[in-house]
């Protein structure tokens, strides 16, 4: 939806506020572990969906997908993007299918990267997607005669990051090079796909519905002609219930129905409308099974299930996430029982079991069962027993595939990539070794050495291009902020969530903390660490108070006060109400800081007094001021927003006095960084790709060729060599000429 073009917006300086800095505090002690990573999607906590979403507000429905068709619309100017990795190391993966008709194919769906096929029995990937089209998918499968089908926007959805929804069915009778959508646009996400073997005309889909909004296309549909027309045959229990699986095993068909929702100041992701159905009349009716499974009620969770003929199990998750039970049935579903406590697979859930809710059975042994968690675990007794692998493999389960010709070979996808066993998934893992689809929160270049480059991973840490083979992780946990000195390209800085960061002098191999010497009462997951640019020795670190060091991050002082409005209103989540970008003007002395909660602050002074130029606007995803001149400044936002005229960039010229609706023609969706180039171009990362505006802003090119549509999160600009790294969070590293 477009807006004004330039509108004069006047930032309320409404109650212009001068601050005095605190006395220096105390540094709160050192963690007795200093370096815990979490990995998981209770990392990331409410950080990525508050961001993208207008206080009290959910993102609208299509939201992603209509700002898309915007950019499209939009002229591109500039060269070519290209790929610079990393191809070694992977992403989540949600589904994976194998080709019957060709030996070693297999398929595999990234969650936010798009469809990939290798045809060397896993160790290469290469996309077979459109790169116009939405990259976020939900299930891949096959039928019998090769056609391939897969549905898009992740089912799977985080404590509070963003999975970006889908827009529907597709298949293709030509293993991927060209696509026909089948409807089912209004589907949210598709969480599984079931052919019948007996008539490929015959589709059933599990749609699990929009996480944000209620009613659409959730529950079970039933196709009769190959998709022209469909039938929902199992609707839920209200409008947030969707459906997780559809299996089909001889006559009778089994769904699991999960009722989950998402709002900006709740999550809630169980309910009455979760269970396990079965329909022995091909849809006609359904019977929620119970029989020992949990009853309905608000506490029930994510439900995984695995079917082999009569022998059926079941793993459920109370809605709070942690694990429920595991269960398994020998009379087709109609008896249930609990398998013994076991602590290693409680374990496996955390407590976070909606981000799995997968159960795999070997084909040639009943008893011997995988079920996924943040480790993998498997039991051989039809689960009296359990063991787990959380060491030979990444964490953080979601797929998995038995391949019919290769006895005891099985695929595993995971948060990690793709790997392959020849022992049934008993260990003897070997991980694939192209795979271009990481998911990148952050980007460091260095002017020094082009071939340098850093940046923060979702769950696969820190990462860099130097230092070993290809990329390489330095630094665990979902990586964060990342910096290499402009002047000493050894000098290197990386942060995992929550303001946990390290300093180094020789690239990363040895790693110092430095966190626990700043000053803090709360951080957020996305902490922002910058140079000065004037000396790279200076360095400020924003909490809820602005930081700053003037020996590289050895010792730091605060030099503000609270420059937010205040811990958010989470309970659990209590990392709100914190500063979210800084920007160190050039004359040594201004700085400016935007917040989570939507302010922009000003110091002319290096903190001895604030100045509040703005408040209520939505997140601050960044603050930018002109390398040549402290008074003109930038600042992004992100949001996806239902009509709101709020815009996404502004812009001053008077050091924050006055502000420009700079949005212009720019698709209605975050912007999540801006750089100034020569001659006052600005480059913009959006989550609908680059974009440039030549004079300034107002008015928006989309920027280079060749990059696919997916959300970029972080980009850097290196004037000297004319070139533009942008981060994007699902496709790796894309670099591009700049004028």
């Amino acid at each position: 939806m477009g807006r004004g073009l330039l509108s004069l917006m006047l930032a309320a300086v409404t109650g212009a506020a001068l601050l005095a800095a605190p006395a220096s505090a105390a540094p709160p002690p050192p963690p007795t572990d200093v370096y815990r990573p979490v990995r998981g999607p209770a990392a990331p906590a409410e950080y990525r969906y508050l961001q993208k979403t207008l206080p009290g507000e959910s993102i609208p429905r299509h939201a992603h997908d209509l700002a898309a068709a915007e950019a499209r619309e939009l002229p591109t100017a500039g060269g070519r993007w290209k790929s610079v990795g990393p191809t070694n190391i992977g992403g989540r993966i949600v589904s994976l299918a194998l080709d019957p008709k060709r030996a070693d194919t297999l398929y595999a769906a990234a969650a936010s990267g798009g469809l990939w096929r290798s045809t060397d029995a896993g160790q290469t990937f290469h996309s077979v997607w459109p790169d116009s089209w939405t990259q976020a998918m939900g299930a891949v499968t096959t039928a019998p005669d090769g056609t391939l089908y897969v549905g898009t926007g992740e089912p799977n959805p985080g404590g509070g990051s963003i999975t970006y929804e889908g827009t529907g069915l597709y298949r293709s009778k030509d293993g991927g090079r060209s696509w026909k959508p089948l409807g089912l646009r209004d589907s949210g996400a598709i969480s599984a796909i079931t052919v019948d073997p007996a008539d490929p005309r015959r589709i059933y889909v599990a749609a699990a519905g929009s996480l944000y909004n209620g009613g659409g296309d959730r529950g079970v549909y039933r196709t009769e002609d190959g998709g022209a027309t469909w039938e929902r045959i199992l609707t839920g229990a209200n409008e947030f219930t969707g459906a997780t699986e559809i299996i089909k095993d001889g006559d009778r068909l089994y769904a699991v129905l999960w009722d989950h929702r998402r709002r900006p100041d709740l999550r809630t992701y169980g309910g009455v409308g979760s269970g396990v159905y079965r329909s022995d009349d091909d849809g006609a009716t359904w019977e929620r099974l119970g029989g020992g499974l949990p009853a309905e009620g608000p506490d029930v969770g994510r439900i995984g299930l695995a079917v082999a003929g009569d022998h059926l199990y079941a793993i459920v998750n109370k809605a709070s996430g942690p694990f429920e039970g595991f269960y398994a049935s020998s009379d087709g579903g109609d008896t249930w029982n609990r398998a013994p406590a076991n602590p290693d697979l409680a374990g496996s859930q955390s407590s976070f079991g909606w981000w799995f809710g997968k159960v795999w059975i070997d084909p040639r042994n009943t008893e011997h069962v995988h079920v996924a968690g943040v480790a993998l675990l498997t039991t051989k007794d039809g689960g009296a027993t359990w063991t787990a692998d959380d060491t030979s493999i990444h964490v953080d389960h979601h797929a998995m595939v038995w391949d019919p010709r290769r006895p005891g070979r099985v695929y595993l996808g995971n948060d990690g990539g793709v790997y392959r066993s020849d022992s049934d998934g008993d260990g003897g893992w070997v991980k694939a070794r192209h795979e271009p689809y990481t998911q990148l929160y952050s980007a460091a270049i260095s002017p020094q050495d082009v071939t340098r480059i850093s940046g923060g991973a979702q769950d696969n840490g820190s990462l860099r291009s130097w230092g070993g083979d290809g990329f390489n992780e330095y630094l665990g946990g979902d990586g964060e902020e990342n910096l290499i000195d402009p002047t000493d390209v050894n000098k290197v800085y990386a942060c995992y969530q929550y303001g946990n960061c390290f300093r180094s002098t020789d690239g990363g191999d040895t790693l110092t903390y430095f966190a626990n010497g700043t000053t803090f009462k709360r951080r957020n997951w996305f902490t922002p660490v910058v140079f000065d640019p004037r000396d790279p020795k200076i360095l400020y670190y924003g909490a809820e108070v602005l930081n700053r060091s003037t020996d590289g991050g050895a010792t730091w002082q605060p030099i503000s006060p609270d420059l937010t409005g205040g811990p958010g209103a989470d309970p659990i989540y209590t990392n709100f109400g914190t500063i979210t970008s800084i920007a160190p003007a050039s004359d040594g002395r201004t700085v400016y800081v935007g917040t989570d909660d939507g302010r922009v602050w000003v110091t002319k002074d290096l903190g001895a007094t604030w100045t509040k130029l703005a408040e209520g606007r939505p997140w601050v995803t960044r603050v930018v001021v002109d390398p040549n001149n402290p008074d003109r400044v930038w600042t992004t936002h992100s949001g996806y927003r239902s009509g709101s005229p709020l815009p996404h960039v502004y812009g001053s010229t008077d050091g924050g006095a006055t502000w420009r609706n700079l949005s212009g023609n720019l698709p209605a969706a975050p912007v999540n960084d801006l750089v100034v180039a020569k001659g006052g171009a600005l480059y913009i990362g959006t989550d609908q790709g680059v974009f440039a505006s030549l004079k300034g802003g107002g008015h928006w090119m989309r920027l280079g060729r060749g990059m696919p549509a997916v959300p970029v999160d972080d980009i850097e600009y290196d004037a000297g060599h004319r070139r533009l790294l942008a981060a994007t969070f699902g496709r790796g590293f894309y670099e591009l000429t700049t004028g």
